[in-house]
């Protein structure tokens, strides 16, 4: 017994000499995002929740007000994912208000996935709009632009996922990084921005991002940006666009995952609660022949759609997650404008404002 005490004395007396010499240090190290391990993604997309607290608007979870964070955190909800202009014109989703917003959500415990769109504004497979303040730089500088940026981003938010562009099928950052027409140097700049996150934050993921689930259009982009470093395969699924197949989207998954030894994400998806609509906006979705069968536009609905989509990500060998889209869009802009959302009758929270069951969806099962 003596023998032990004293071995254990001595345990404790170099732990606390290593604990003292470590509060010496002149310097404070490094601290690595956290690490991003493969659990399931049950992310949100809740970029225009600024704009929506902004104007006033109350959204309330089983009767009570509550802060969407909290609701979806509460849901299972394990991942935000939050879009990042250049310099937009108003200023909603430039990295003032993204850093701020990514805050409140590691404050809440929630991972960051970041959807840096290199534009001004929406970037998406027919716009890809080169930041104003880069539009007459030469290749090279615009490189070490993408480059400088990109660090910014890592050093100001630290996020646990950056994907670099947004829906780049053809591209981003056109003429000089459209894919059908420059492809080397299309390649040089994700490379870049690849390059610049590894070395600033080598444990956050990296994201490329294709819109669509067709078999030879996926293989054939993925196979272009095969020799970038990056971790995960993100799609956009939307039926109104691209198909109401759900066995082919899981084929899919399931074909990118194997030839291109990466994890995939529906990085994107949505669906109707009702055919409603709430402003004077016209909406993506309207009409009865946009939907999926069995999956009609009620509340229900809604949710059993995006249950089908997490079971055919979890039975797939290489799914790892989902994020949905537009779920805070609500038309908060009042119900006579014409600027208002497109998304609404899609979103998390019916027209008073309630939280819908679809909130389920985000549950750990």
């Amino acid at each position: 017994m003596k023998k032990v005490l004293t071995i254990l004395s001595l345990f404790a007396l170099l732990s606390i000499q290593f604990a003292c010499s470590g509060s010496d240090s002149p310097e404070t190290p490094v601290v690595d995002p956290p690490v991003v391990t493969d659990d399931f993604i049950r992310a949100a997309d809740i970029s225009f929740l600024p704009q929506v607290e902004s104007a006033g608007i109350a959204l309330t979870n089983n009767g009570k007000t509550e802060d969407m964070l909290t609701t979806l955190k509460n849901a299972g909800c394990n991942t935000i994912r939050i879009r990042l202009w250049k310099n937009p014109s108003d200023g909603h989703s430039g990295l003032a208000e993204v850093k701020t917003l990514a805050a409140r959500v590691k404050q809440a415990g929630l991972k960051v996935w970041l959807t840096v769109h290199y534009s001004d504004t929406w970037a998406d497979p027919g716009t890809q709009t080169i930041p104003a303040e880069w539009k007459d730089l030469s290749f090279a500088n615009l490189k070490t632009a993408v480059s400088n940026y990109t660090s910014t981003i890592i050093t100001e938010i630290n996020p646990d996922i950056i994907q670099i562009g947004n829906e780049i099928n053809d591209g981003l950052l056109w003429p000089q990084g459209k894919l059908s027409t420059n492809e080397t140097q299309c390649i040089d700049l994700l490379k870049t921005a690849s390059a610049t996150i590894r070395s600033k934050a080598p444990k956050t993921k990296i994201m490329i991002h294709y819109a669509g689930v067709k078999a030879s259009d996926t293989d054939w982009f993925f196979g272009k940006v095969k020799s970038v470093d990056y971790d995960y395969i993100g799609l956009s699924y939307y039926p109104v666009w691209h198909g109401k197949d759900l066995t082919a989207v899981k084929t899919t998954i399931d074909a990118l995952g194997s030839k291109f030894s990466k994890k995939v994400i529906i990085a994107e998806t949505a669906y109707p609660f009702t055919l409603g609509y709430n402003d004077w906006t016209n909406n993506i979705v309207g009409q009865s022949d946009q939907l999926v069968s069995g999956y009609p536009a009620t509340t229900e609905g809604q949710k059993n759609y995006m249950l089908a989509i997490k079971s055919l990500l979890k039975s797939s060998q290489s799914g790892i997650g989902f994020s949905y889209w537009g779920g805070e869009w609500i038309s908060f802009k009042g119900s006579q404008a014409t600027d208002g959302s497109t998304f609404e009758n899609q979103a998390l929270y019916d027209f008073t404002n309630k939280s819908l069951p679809v909130f389920a969806v985000f549950n750990l099962n």
